[in-house]
């Protein structure tokens, strides 16, 4: 409608490029080109901005050398990396060893194919028509099943990376990875069922169209903020950011699975991580932050791409900022977390929306309001009461450690029956050691001296 206005163009003229078969090879490799030049760039530049945004956070000054303000700062870590020696372990597995970087790259490039940037565009071709021509590269209507499938086989290249290093530090991170996965991948399977049962559908496109009004207040964040902050969580974990960074820890594992990488291959990897912060961000928006909606996108279109990267750039901004607060957590509570706080949570979110929608559907809007209050104040009191009871179970793992028993101190009913069960063990093994003696010389008393002549 904006172009059609500014331009006085004919409807008769306008033409949808999904029906025709020439715009539709020729928009494929058109939007990909750019799409991929964008994502790139991004990449190199996201790098950058967590240089000098942690920099700003710990009062320092940061790249500032390469280029204006240091914006060519990316371009000279690219030509450093290019020439670095690129050193093969003599163990390795060649072949495998040299395919995980690809195996971890590729998927976080693949999962954004089916994410729009923006809505419908009108673009004019030489023929005198217009095109409507959509800013995504496919909209199939199980979009969020690709989303959790392509983002799963990003963990292969990880796990492959670490067996087929052939060292101890490598092969840690990859089980580290994979344990990871499995645990933090339901809680996200299941979160992103919150925007289908709100939609009705499995469909990128429609999860964001459905969002667009009223605006901002139609986000599916103020409908399920629990959800949401799960999908985000999971989503962090997902491409192993910090505090979720324990498959590359350094001070546990030197660099994990990345600890026998150098050179292009290492590359690879650090430009898979950051292609997933990008790629998780984008995914994020369109589930529960209105993708590329906002108050002007429906008078004027062409905005959308821009509001949808300003989106993601805030959530970058937010791992960036989450990177440089919390420390890692220790592995076992990582993995407890995911298991024991994340999937029932997960499991609530989705209850919540099931019964929003069922009293939605009766059209008393009164209900609706009060059911999602009281749900909202359970969860609120709910995790007040287990952050709680988390603080006493640790006060009685403390009491735990000074049990005599545990602690062996020599005093107490169980010091002394320790001191029983000890005496009764070690004498059994003292009366088999005498009997073992007697039977040794027994024998002895048989055998002529080594001394004696022989007959």
């Amino acid at each position: 409608m904006f172009f059609q206005d500014l331009f006085n163009i004919d409807p008769n003229s306008i033409v949808q490029c999904t029906g025709q078969t020439t715009c539709t090879v020729i928009h494929a490799f058109v939007f990909s080109a750019l799409f991929l030049f964008v994502v790139i760039t991004g990449f190199a530049y996201t790098t950058l901005l967590e240089r000098k945004l942690i920099a700003r956070l710990q009062h320092r000054v940061g790249p500032n050398r390469v280029g204006p303000r240091g914006l060519l700062q990316p371009a000279a870590d690219g030509v450093k990396l290019a020439f670095k020696e690129d050193i093969v372990p003599s163990g390795a597995y060649k072949t495998v060893w040299m395919i995980a970087p690809i195996l971890k790259m590729v998927p976080t490039l693949i999962v954004m194919a089916v994410i729009p940037l923006g809505p419908n565009i009108l673009i004019p071709w030489f023929d005198g028509l217009w095109y409507n021509v959509p800013l995504g590269l496919a909209d199939p209507n199980v979009g969020v099943l690709w989303l959790l499938a392509i983002t799963s086989i990003g963990t292969y290249g990880v796990v492959l990376a670490g067996w087929a290093s052939n060292n101890k530090y490598a092969m840690l991170g990859g089980i580290r990875a994979s344990a990871q996965m499995i645990s933090y991948e339901l809680s996200l399977g299941i979160t992103m069922t919150v925007p289908i049962l709100i939609v009705g559908s499995m469909s990128i496109k429609d999860i964001i169209e459905a969002q667009a009004s009223p605006p901002v207040i139609g986000w599916f964040i103020f409908q399920n903020p629990l959800a949401a902050a799960i999908l985000m969580i999971a989503l962090l974990a997902e491409v192993n950011r910090a505090p979720f960074d324990l498959p590359e820890a350094e001070q546990e594992l030197t660099a994990g699975y990345m600890t026998e990488y150098s050179g292009m291959k290492f590359a690879m990897f650090m430009m898979a991580e950051y292609l997933g912060m990008i790629a998780v961000s984008l995914i994020a928006v369109s589930l529960f932050f209105g993708g590329y909606h906002f108050v002007l996108v429906d008078g004027a279109p062409i905005t959308g791409p821009a509001i949808m990267i300003g989106k993601v750039v805030l959530l970058l901004a937010g791992m960036i900022w989450i990177r440089a607060t919390l420390p890692r957590i220790r592995y076992d509570r990582l993995m407890a977390f995911g298991w024991k706080v994340m999937l029932p949570l997960s499991l609530l979110s989705v209850a919540w929306t099931a019964i929003a929608i069922t009293i939605g559907e009766t059209g008393n809007a009164t209900a609706y309001g009060v059911v999602s209050v009281i749900l909202f104040a359970t969860v609120i009191v709910g995790g007040f009461v287990y952050l709680t009871r988390s603080g006493q179970i640790e006060m009685l793992d403390e009491e735990e450690e000074l049990d005599p028993l545990i602690t062996g101190e020599k005093r107490g009913v169980g010091y002394i029956i320790l001191q029983i069960v000890g005496g009764l063990i070690g004498f059994a093994f003292l009366l088999w050691d005498v009997q073992l003696r007697m039977l040794r010389g027994l024998a002895q008393l048989g055998e002529p001296p080594e001394d004696a002549p022989q007959s």
